[in-house]
């Protein structure tokens, strides 16, 4: 339990809160992901261990956490019982823990009163929101999960994606994967290369922390003006802050090498701040890789792609836009996830979900369905109205939190 301590002081309140044998014997199921190249796992043998000493049952999916280097008999010494289908899982479980939204042909089997708690982003999914209600469960969504302006269910994804912006931009501007041929941190004699990131929250300050280590010129683009004072301390000579509006992108965009989207507006659709127009200003083989895709994308251009396939090119520029993204390091994302949901899902077991949401304030905004209905307002005015085509850059477009691919 010392690991979900540490992690976050929060994590330590929440465990304090009774720390003894639940009253409550709840029936926990954690199936295998089914998204594509996704190797994650909603909870390690650590965190299984937790819940099953606070008298909980756990049911796994059979390798599971294969993908993680979690294996079955981790699970089976932590207390799990191990069962061979999805199906058995979501049949036996009161509760289930995921990483991704559930998969058209996981809709099925979920059923009435059962709890799932895992990313939903139902702002894009209006299907899922849609099925959730038909089945009547009762959905929490990490990524709606507030505390004041954080969102700590999402931060540690974020972080990830964040990082791994840079990597995979960087990857992407080699002439051998169709960029233009540019590296980053340049070499003695010639100049580095130029980083644009939309929005200085989470995932964007490690977008910009992972550029300046590379020797790039970084600049981040934010409407806070405290959070442009923290950054101007803390990030490296080579980053710099600029006030977002569309005239500051606008004469920005021609000199970017790589352009990385980390906005974010809780609960909702990404506001699509770039256009297909303002994509032409930049340079043939540059690289655009959009965090915000699991929310829609911050791009006219954008759409989800996959670890499989994950870039195209539109008006000479490749997209990356894998909504997944901490998936490909899923060890250290199953380890950084459980850290910060275990907590919360086990306080959900040992209390119910309605006295839960009673008493820790932040997870009634994680409520997103419950029995029939969309109950997070947000979500609901996403899902009821379609987005518009594109959007201008306003105050609200940029959150303090930053975003990510789940």
């Amino acid at each position: 339990m010392l690991e979900y301590q540490r992690a976050n002081p929060a994590n330590r309140a929440l465990t304090n809160r009774g720390t003894a044998r639940s009253k409550r014997v709840v029936k926990i199921g954690v199936p295998r992901e089914i998204k594509d190249k996704e190797h994650r796992v909603a909870c390690t043998p650590g965190g299984v261990r937790m819940m099953v000493e606070h008298g909980h049952r756990v049911f796994l999916e059979t390798r599971a956490g294969e993908g993680s280097g979690f294996f079955d008999t981790h699970y089976v010494e932590a207390g799990a019982i191990i069962l061979p289908r999805a199906a058995d899982v979501y049949g036996q479980s009161e509760m289930i823990l995921k990483v991704k939204e559930p998969q058209a042909n996981e809709y099925g089997l979920l059923r009435e009163d059962q709890i799932l708690f895992t990313y939903l982003h139902l702002a894009v999914e209006p299907a899922l929101a849609h099925a959730l209600r038909a089945r009547k469960v009762i959905a929490f969504a990490y990524e709606t999960v507030q505390i004041g302006r954080r969102l700590p269910l999402l931060e540690p994804m974020s972080e990830i994606a964040g990082r791994m912006s840079v990597m995979v931009g960087s990857f992407f501007l080699a002439k051998s994967q169709g960029g233009k041929g540019v590296l980053l941190g340049g070499v003695p004699g010639v100049l580095p290369g130029k980083v644009l990131v939309l929005g200085g929250g989470t995932a964007g300050v490690n977008a910009g922390r992972m550029a300046t280590g590379l020797g790039a010129e970084v600049t981040i683009l934010d409407v806070d003006l405290e959070k442009m004072r923290f950054l101007d301390i803390t990030l490296h000579s080579t980053a710099h802050t600029l006030y977002s509006n569309e005239q500051n992108l606008l004469e920005s965009l021609p000199q970017v090498d790589l352009l990385i989207g980390a906005v974010l507006v809780p609960g909702a659709r990404a506001p699509k701040l770039i256009r297909r127009d303002m994509l032409r200003q930049m340079r043939p083989g540059s690289v655009f890789v959009d965090i915000a895709i699991d929310q829609g994308g911050c791009a006219e251009t954008s759409r989800p792609t996959t670890h499989s396939s994950p870039v195209f090119e539109k008006e000479g520029i490749i997209h990356y836009c894998v909504a997944n993204m901490p998936g490909a390091y899923a060890r250290t994302a199953t380890q950084a996830l459980t850290n910060v949901t275990a907590p919360y899902a086990l306080k959900i077991a040992d209390l119910g979900w309605e006295a839960a949401c009673a008493q820790i304030a932040e997870l009634r905004s994680g409520l997103n369905v419950c029995k029939g209905k969309i109950v997070h307002e947000t979500v609901a005015q996403a899902v009821a109205h379609p987005p518009a085509a594109t959007a201008r850059l306003s105050q609200g477009d940029f959150a303090p939190t930053g975003t990510t691919t789940t």
